[in-house]
């Protein structure tokens, strides 16, 4: 019996046995039993399971015209909306494949998630839509999208009934500005409105997918090249879909804010899927306001919340905290980054709410590890998620170690991701068996405690962790290189009082352009060629980056150097 057997929660059992079915049905049959619930809540409107559905159901009949089939990769460029939702459904509807992009990709990051799943298809939202006609543009004609569908925000809402409190200033020209639609150099481009509206009397293909069937391909980055894609089927998503659901004491009558991305696996899974699953209501904010957030949690009495730790704090320092009633709440939680211990005793003491922290992987369709929401402990990753197996294993020898040592973070489990798309080599790499199970190796390093609790100590992976968001350092240096003035830049990480890690360039210039060039220079070229996330908040120049005797770049001396300058300077203050 494993050493967390004493603190599991006692309501719910070890492993659970998921549908078999296609994630569709599970759309299908919320809207079956609850017609005429809220589904969807978004910019003041609520829309119906009913509505969600027949809306997938138009979608798929639309993208179906344009070619779409079982097994064809299509690309899913939004922030939250109920476009993203119904889009994503209406990709699971034809049995094809979701690849699911970051929103804050530019043109020359996107050509990748065109080219490497073999994309001739995607669907995006006004403000988008340029960067990927650009990506496809720049790309072989025979690599080219053939289609993009072009939907814009207000497209699923009435303006003129929103508050301030709904809309706040700062989001009125992104959200409400209906901007013309790029055209493609080799395809078309459609309008969201004028293809919803067509081809309504076109019959769908049944539904054949199963739990072994491709279903979403979402991409992460390494310690080398360009990003992966993880293979997730329909079993993979659901059984997390499910123990989701169940984890967080789970009922129809949930209420959940979904501000988590949903292009990321956490609220793809967690937050989305859970919900549909569940018949529950989903409460959609398109990026970040902590005063939306308050209101909405106060207005649509949210149950659940999934976030990120900062969000939280930000929320709790607002000045307006006082006006939101946030005693609705009845589980609040999520992970990325470690939850500061004042402000998890703050949200018990204040609102008798316990922050249960959580670990996955994209790999691993969001959770591998939770706290038990009755047992949680601070900063820790929690136990094993039901039905997993985890240990903690020597990564040279792969060895099982016991507990207390740091060793790395290996998982098994129905949740787990098949393998990395087309890439046979680093999936070989990725897995090992042991005692009947097949492990994935993390390349985090974490320990165990005597209770059956798992706590992070390093990565192997090189890794920053920006306030959740993953920045793989080798993609970053791929994308500088670019830059007309730079030799060569190796990516570290450096602190940041809020964001708990940010990123810095250490930079070696090509001859002649010493003096030209200033750090701000660099910032601005990279805020014009990459995701916002990735852009380096520093930079520093140097004459030559530090070699081993192969040529390799010495990026953990660097990285060491910068945390020492960090703690002199810290010790000086």
């Amino acid at each position: 019996m494993p050493a967390h057997a004493a603190v599991w929660p006692v309501r719910l059992p070890a492993k659970i046995t998921p549908p078999v079915t296609s994630l569709w049905m599970n759309l299908a049959i919320s809207a079956l039993r609850y017609p005429d619930k809220p589904a969807m809540v978004y910019m003041g409107k609520a829309h119906s399971y009913l509505d969600l559905m027949t809306a997938a159901e138009k979608m798929a009949r639309a993208l179906a015209g344009l070619g779409v089939k079982a097994g064809d990769r299509v690309v899913l460029d939004m922030q939250n909306c109920p476009q993203w939702v119904i889009s994503h459904f209406a990709i699971l509807r034809l049995d094809a494949v979701v690849v699911p992009v970051n929103p804050m990709n530019k043109a020359e990051e996107l050509k990748h998630y065109i080219t490497d799943p073999d994309t001739r298809v995607a669907v995006t939202t006004s403000d988008l839509a340029t960067e990927l006609a650009q990506a496809s543009d720049a790309l072989p004609q025979e690599q080219q999208l053939q289609h993009l569908v072009v939907t814009q925000f207000s497209d699923v809402f009435e303006p003129q009934s929103l508050t301030p409190q709904e809309l706040p200033e700062a989001w009125r020209a992104w959200l409400l500005e209906r901007r013309e639609l790029p055209a493609l150099a080799s395809g078309q481009t459609h309008a969201w409105q004028a293809l919803m509206g067509s081809g309504t009397e076109t019959d769908l293909p049944s539904v054949k997918a199963g739990p072994d069937d491709l279903a979403v391909l979402p991409y992460t980055s390494g310690t080398t090249g360009l990003p992966k894609g993880c293979m997730h089927t329909h079993g993979t998503i659901m059984h997390n879909a499910v123990a989701s659901g169940l984890w967080g004491n789970g009922t129809p009558e949930n209420v959940t804010l979904c501000v988590v991305p949903m292009f990321h696996i956490t609220g793809m899974v967690s937050v989305m899927h859970a919900s549909i699953f569940l018949g529950a209501s989903l409460v959609i904010m398109p990026r970040w306001d902590r005063d939306v957030a308050g209101h909405l949690i106060s207005k649509w009495r949210v149950t659940h919340w999934t976030n990120i730790p900062t969000m939280v704090i930000d929320l709790l320092g607002s000045p307006h905290l006082q006006n939101y009633d946030l005693t609705s709440l009845a589980y609040i939680g999520g992970g990325g980054a470690a939850m500061p211990e004042a402000v998890a005793q703050r949200l018990l003491e204040q609102f008798g709410l316990r922050y249960v922290e959580g670990y996955g992987l994209t790999e691993t369709a969001a959770p591998s590890h939770t706290n038990p929401p009755d047992a949680p402990k601070k900063q820790c990753l929690g136990i094993p998620f039901m039905s997993v197996e985890s240990r903690i294993v020597d990564p040279e020898t792969l060895a099982e170690l016991p507990p207390g040592e740091s060793g790395e973070i290996v998982i098994s489990g129905p949740q787990v991701f098949k393998g990395y798309w087309k890439r046979p080599e680093a999936t070989a790499a990725a897995f090992f068996e042991r005692d009947g199970f097949r492990f994935f190796r993390s390349g985090d390093m974490g320990r165990i405690d005597e209770e059956g609790y798992f706590f992070m100590t390093d990565r192997l992976k090189r890794m920053i962790n920006a306030s959740g968001f993953k920045v793989w350092p080798a993609e970053v240096e791929a994308l500088m290189f670019r830059h007309p003035a730079i030799q060569e830049a190796c990516i570290i990480a450096t602190r940041d009082a809020y964001r708990g890690e940010s990123v810095k360039a250490v930079v070696v210039l090509r001859q002649g352009q010493q003096g030209l060039v200033s750090e701000q220079n660099i910032i601005d070229w990279c805020r014009e060629n990459m995701a916002v996330y990735k852009i380096p908040r520093a930079v520093s120049f140097v004459d030559a980056l530090p070699k081993s005797g192969s040529g390799k770049v010495m990026w953990r001396a660097l990285q060491e150097a910068e945390m020492a300058a960090l703690s002199t300077d810290t010790q000086t203050a």
